[in-house]
């Protein structure tokens, strides 16, 4: 999996990859002017007036690279230099060195004329990169209010200025509409609070040490199609359908069976060999007319579930989609708690029961998988403070249930007991639609069923859900997607993973 490191661990990353490549340090930064030139200009028209905004520290050095690769490429380009505090790195007066008499340099000790970078098609942003440790102040945040008031195209080299790698930032950053990241992603790209700034990111591969990369430890990873591919197990010819597990749903309500139905789609499509679906006695005819591949077991009262099946033969229970929260449904999850010793998926209505009746957390059996999206996640931990706050929330939450808690959303993040967190790949803004989320619990029981790991069952859901996600919106576009629609494109997105 793609580690995602802090700025002390990207530090030495470089250190190592220079001392036992070996390679100059300019060298090494040449190499990532060339990945960033790589990915620009195949974007963006040689007729694009071209801005470069550069510090004086690594970062800037890397804007002067990038200035005289863009004017070989025959770009038009200017070079604006911010003096401030920073002294000039070694790497940094070699570029300048370099560039002298072939681009227009203008040196910047005062930025109050807001319209400093007009007639700029694209403005790079060079100024600070991910070594930054406190907010731009003076001419810097100067600087950063004037890259943000252009009307051109902002483009951030490897960070959006301002923006700290590894901790909350103030408001003095660079709105970039395109982030290049230098051979890993950072961990701000990955919340929804720095979007704003990062745009969308990018990452170009500048050849650093595979080997000491290896060695660093890491607590984050970012999900990519090669974890999807290790974690999917292929099956054998003589497999038949007990091998896959039999799942138990609980869940829908009068109003609500949709969402038992699509749970109940999602977890046979993802390959369980059995599910049964415990719902109450007026979604039967809608259960066995829509998923016929289901068993239906209704419950005695017409509009809710209030009790539970047997529970001893099922190898994975998923329960919230549609249930409600009435009293008697409440007391059914309760007992279920107390009676279930099967690895649960608890969702929706589910959750929402936990954050009323807070003691109920104590009885969920260890290995459960929770999905909550950010609203019941807020209720059953409380408020946060920063994107960064709630990601430690997060953890503690996994830590505490000794189970896998997922919180839905772009870049879905997956944590563990074991404190790691596994940031997701896959998944678009079209999936924001009413009954994604059953899916998903419907793909991730499924998977448990199949004694998938709850982390593996975890990873490998939330990845499947956003890939079949990405499928549907490429063939229907994103406005139109239906919850339906991600079932429809499972088989599509499996068929992609086990290439």
């Amino acid at each position: 999996m793609q580690k995602i490191l802090n700025a002390t661990q990207i530090k030495a990353l470089d250190a190592f990859t220079i001392q036992h490549e070996p390679v100059a340090s300019i060298d090494l930064m040449e190499r990532a002017c060339r990945a960033f030139v790589g990915w620009f200009t195949e974007r963006f028209a040689v007729t694009s007036n071209i801005g470069i905004v550069c510090g004086t520290g690594n970062n800037g050095g890397d804007g002067l690279g990038i200035a005289r690769l863009l004017k070989e490429w025959g770009y038009p380009v200017t070079v604006w230099i911010v003096r401030g505090s920073v002294k000039e790195s070694d790497d940094f007066k070699i570029n300048f060195a370099r560039i002298q008499g072939k681009v227009q340099i203008f040196e910047i000790v005062t930025a109050s004329d807001r319209g400093l970078f007009a007639g700029c098609d694209v403005l790079i942003d060079a100024l600070f990169g991910s070594g930054l440790s406190r907010t731009p102040e003076g001419i810097y945040a100067q600087a950063i209010a004037c890259v943000n008031q252009t009307d051109a195209i902002r483009v951030a080299v490897d960070i959006p200025s301002g923006l700290l790698m590894d901790g909350p930032s103030d408001t003095s950053i660079v709105k970039a509409d395109f982030t290049i990241s230098f051979h890993l992603p950072k961990l701000v790209f990955l919340f929804p609070d720095f979007h704003p700034y990062v745009g969308k990111w990018f990452v170009v591969d500048i050849g650093l040490s595979k080997v000491f990369l290896k060695q660093l430890d890491t607590a984050h990873y970012y999900l990519q199609l090669k974890d999807a591919r290790k974690i999917l197990r292929p099956r054998s010819t003589f497999d038949h359908k007990g091998k896959y597990g039999h799942a138990l749903l609980i869940g829908g309500s009068l109003g609500k069976m949709g969402a038992a139905v699509l749970t109940s789609r999602a977890v046979l499509r993802s390959g369980a060999g059995l599910l049964t679906v415990h719902a109450p006695r007026c979604g039967y005819e809608i259960l066995q007319t829509s998923v016929p591949e289901a068993m239906v077991v209704v419950d005695q009262h017409e509009a809710y579930v209030t009790q539970l099946p047997l529970l001893d033969k099922y190898s994975a229970i998923g329960v919230g989609p549609g249930l409600g929260q009435i009293a008697e449904s409440v007391k059914a999850f309760t007992q279920l708690l107390e009676q279930c010793h099967t690895p649960l998926v608890i969702d929706a209505d589910a959750l929402n029961i936990l954050s009323l009746h807070r003691e109920l957390m104590h009885n969920i059996p260890q290995g459960s998988i929770l999905t909550p999206h950010p609203k019941e996640f807020e209720r059953l931990v409380g408020p946060w403070s920063t994107d960064f706050d709630r990601l430690e929330k997060q953890r503690a939450l996994a830590a505490q249930l000794k189970s896998v808690v997922i919180l839905k959303g772009a870049h879905t993040s997956i944590a563990s007991p074991d404190g790691k967190i596994y940031f997701n790949s896959t998944g678009n803004p079209g999936m924001a639609t009413g009954g994604s989320g059953d899916v998903l619990t419907g793909i991730v029981t499924g998977l448990l069923a199949q004694q998938y790991t709850p982390t593996e069952a975890s990873v490998l859901g939330v990845y499947l859900h956003g890939l079949a996600g990405d499928l549907a919106a490429h063939e229907m576009g994103m406005e139109s997607l239906i919850a339906s629609d991600i079932i429809t494109f499972l088989p599509s997105a499996f068929k992609r993973i086990s290439r």
